[in-house]
């Protein structure tokens, strides 16, 4: 079994630095199967979201499984549509009926937008009363995550955000892990954007350890300390996704990488008024009514 090492979090709990997503995998049959191979193959880190829409499927994969719950560091994401305080509430009451759990290990608020206050209030009292044990953000920027520490009681353990070769974001990694919250990386492989699994200078760093482009770029980002949650339903690749602890890039291979960052988004504009009202403007409109 692989022994992957552990980040520890401002609160005194430990999480996998190497974990395993589920996003985009919205059949059951197959996200249920995805995340049994996943623990089988010695994945811990199981991340999910309600915005995912397999919660079920992921508490059903880890009943199933024969490792202890307490071995599993299990996190989900509020969604905007339940940001204010009252919802937030009942939200996470239905998460656990839906993950199938009397406590989750992490509960993210999954972006910055809304009442993100009242909903954060909701995350402290989940924590207080045994819900969750740590409690933490996703896709907020240095500004933004300061100004929820400035009106609130706990600070975040861990900061969820993009980061691959292509958007590296170097000065806001920084930033969180100065401040004491961890980075967690979505999308390490930029989707497969722009030939990031043919790209010739990680395929020649590869080449000197006997590894893939996708198993360097895992490399980089825990040589960076950045906790990773790579995803894939074939158990061939999460078996070569997690065989990355038995050799280190060295100053020349990550100078080299970091020359590949074009320092933009592979996805979309957090920082664009009419981005963020087309993608989260319907979920933000719930909460009026």
């Amino acid at each position: 079994m692989t022994d992957i090492p552990k980040i520890k979090l401002n609160d005194g709990n430990e999480i996998p630095q190497l974990g395993f997503g589920v996003f985009q995998i919205s059949n059951h049959d197959e996200a249920v199967k995805a995340v049994e191979s996943a623990i089988s193959n010695g994945y811990r880190l199981i991340d999910t979201a309600e915005a995912y829409n397999n919660q079920t499927a992921v508490g059903e994969a880890i009943k199933n499984s024969d490792v202890n719950r307490d071995d599993i560091f299990l996190t989900t994401k509020l969604w905007v549509s339940n940001f204010t305080y009252e919802k937030a509430s009942k939200a996470i009451d239905e998460d656990l009926k839906e993950l199938g759990t009397d406590y989750i290990d992490m509960m993210l608020l999954h972006q910055a937008y809304g009442d993100v206050a009242g909903a954060w209030r909701a995350l402290e009292d989940a924590q207080k009363a045994g819900k969750t044990k740590s409690i933490g953000v996703s896709n907020f920027w240095p500004d933004q995550l300061m100004n929820l520490q400035l009106m609130s009681n706990v600070k975040p353990v861990v900061n969820q955000i993009e980061v691959n070769p292509w958007f590296q974001r170097e000065p806001e990694v920084k930033w969180n892990q100065k401040d004491d919250v961890a980075v967690e990386a979505w999308a390490p492989f930029a989707e497969g954007k722009d030939g990031i699994f043919t790209n010739p200078v990680l395929t020649e760093i590869g080449k000197k350890y006997g590894k893939s482009n996708g198993q360097v770029i895992l490399r980089w980002l825990i040589q960076r300390g950045i906790i990773v949650i790579p995803k894939s339903v074939h158990d061939a690749r999460q078996k070569e996704n997690i065989d990355i602890f038995d050799f280190e890039l060295n100053n020349d291979d990550m100078q080299k990488i970091a020359a590949l960052d074009k320092n933009v988004s592979q996805f979309f504009d957090h920082h664009d008024p009419t981005t963020i009202e087309q993608i989260f403007g319907s979920s933000l409109n719930q909460l009026r009514r």
